[in-house]
């Protein structure tokens, strides 16, 4: 997906539903469960982008439902004039705030209808960002191209083998460059998608890495989301060749009362819901 965040680690907003015959924890073959996001973000971008664009902002930064927004954390540093690459951007509204801040910004997505939602953004904010249609497992950029690249929830928990995404980040960063995702915080695959208190009970084990599936009544997979435990995240990042410099576990905020799956102020005061890794491509 995209920087139009998550739906939660226990599968997509409730309005894919009407699709599904079946859904639960389940082993699916790897091709069938990666390419399920492309046509699943093809036919809900602009439902998605309609239930949960204000908090969004068309052109604003947001790492995760926590509301956690670049202005104030600034974990891509200074970003004036340096090259920039957004994976899994969806409606590329990340992309068009690092625009305004004087960053030469590219937004990636494998999602024709998430694209097409991103220039649609740009029409209607005067703000251009480049968009390329591209799978982040194949990033179609030279080497060395990007001094900083990010994702906001896109791609990694949507693809069995994250660790190709690590490697080609690696690869199309600049000695130096850095590395910046959010995700789903691992521990919370371990309990319901549920916002209230019901939410915090564990109902199954942190260590079952089977994908959240859906499937349609002919058996075909329509959704697939991927669990990674904390650990896993580690690896393929050092894996890739990256540096790990940190983990960010944004606290639910006071004043945020937004409700987004099983994001909330109820259990956020109780369970972290993101965690975002910092890394960096070493000399």
């Amino acid at each position: 997906m995209t920087s139009s965040l998550p739906s939660d680690g226990s599968g997509p907003p409730p309005s894919a539903l009407g699709r599904t015959a079946h859904a639960g924890y389940h082993d699916v073959p790897d091709a069938e469960g990666g390419r399920a996001g492309r046509s699943w973000w093809d036919a809900n971008a602009e439902e998605y982008t309609g239930e949960h664009g204000d908090f969004l902002g068309a052109a604003d930064f947001c790492w995760c439902p926590e509301g956690l927004r670049e202005k104030d954390a600034r974990l891509l540093g200074e970003v004036t004039g340096r090259r920039v690459l957004e994976v899994g951007a969806g409606g590329a509204q990340c992309s068009r705030w690092l625009v305004g801040q004087g960053a030469h910004v590219v937004a990636t997505d494998v999602s024709a209808g998430m694209l097409d939602v991103a220039a649609a953004l740009d029409r209607k904010t005067g703000a251009r960002v480049p968009l390329v249609q591209a799978d982040a497992r194949s990033l179609p950029f030279a080497d060395g191209t990007f001094d900083a690249a990010f994702t906001s929830f896109g791609a990694i928990p949507f693809v069995p083998d994250a660790a190709r995404i690590h490697r080609e980040v690696a690869r199309v960063l600049r000695p130096g460059g850095t590395w910046t995702f959010s995700v789903t915080h691992p521990v919370r695959w371990s309990f319901p998608d549920d916002p209230s208190l019901r939410g915090l009970t564990a109902d199954r084990s942190y260590f079952d890495r089977r994908p959240y599936v859906e499937t349609d009544a002919a058996g075909h997979v329509v959704y697939a989301e991927y669990h990674r435990t904390l650990g896993d995240h580690v690896r393929d990042v050092v894996a890739a060749g990256l540096a790990l410099t940190g983990v960010v576990e944004p606290a639910w905020p006071a004043d945020n009362a937004q409700v987004w799956g099983g994001w909330g102020p109820v259990r956020g005061a109780y369970l972290p819901g993101t965690a975002i890794f910092r890394t960096y491509r070493p000399d």
